[in-house]
């Protein structure tokens, strides 16, 4: 009996360019350990064939018609959470890197070095690991130095325990009174964390709150 390898990494491949979709396919079936088993034209495309078949990664255009690969990536996370998704794009971009991350992308390939990159960030994916451009790690540590610049350092350096629940409660629109009630302190206690919150943080009022609580995390948008 022929010994069999293991089962190849099960791939959707979605990109509105037929073109583009022979050229990646050509790059990845050469490889024994990659298959593409679906291809999409679209967002919407791409989460109809997910729902329908069995695959382990998908690879998405950020441009498309319908969905966006952002947009799928968000649906599909939803969707399939152990789907790895990677985005495959020519726009070398902060705000498309920053959204793909924040829509559960694990990964940020460039179309121009596609033969260069594409294939180790599939492996990358199935690893659990990130796979990011070097344009895109010179964009995460620029918006950290930054953030930490501008006082902006995420709440678990910055804030002790009770602030973060304080600011959590504040930017989800509770009054003091409600936020006394909740945590079991006083209204003054509540104007006191409240105050302080502001002054370690650089921020003048609750839109404001409201706005570093969101990037911290700690509510959603």
């Amino acid at each position: 009996m022929t010994p069999t390898g293991p089962t190849p990494i099960r791939i959707l491949l979605a990109d509105d360019h037929a073109l583009v979709r022979r050229g990646v396919r050509l790059i990845l079936d050469r490889e024994p350990d990659l298959e593409v088993v679906a291809e999409a034209g679209d967002g919407a495309e791409a989460i109809a064939l997910a729902r329908a078949q069995d695959v382990d990664l998908a690879i998405l255009d950020v441009s498309m018609p319908r969905l966006t690969g952002l947009q799928a990536t968000r649906d599909l996370a939803a969707l399939k959470p152990g789907l790895r998704v990677l985005m495959l794009t020519m726009h070398d971009n902060e705000q498309y890197f920053f959204q793909a991350l924040k829509a559960g992308a694990c990964g940020y390939v460039l179309k121009s070095v596609a033969d260069r990159d594409l294939v180790a960030a599939c492996r990358a994916a199935m690893r659990d690991e990130p796979f990011l451009y070097p344009g895109a790690v010179t964009a995460l540590i620029r918006d950290y130095l930054d953030r930490a610049r501008h006082g902006e350092e995420t709440p678990e350096h910055v804030l002790t325990a009770r602030e973060e629940e304080v600011l959590k409660l504040v930017a989800e629109g509770h009054s003091s009174k409600e936020i006394a009630e909740t945590l079991v302190i006083s209204v003054k206690t509540v104007h006191r964390h409240r105050a302080n919150l502001l002054g370690k943080l650089g921020l003048h009022d609750r839109l404001q709150l409201t706005r570093y609580a969101i990037r911290a995390g700690l509510i959603e948008a």
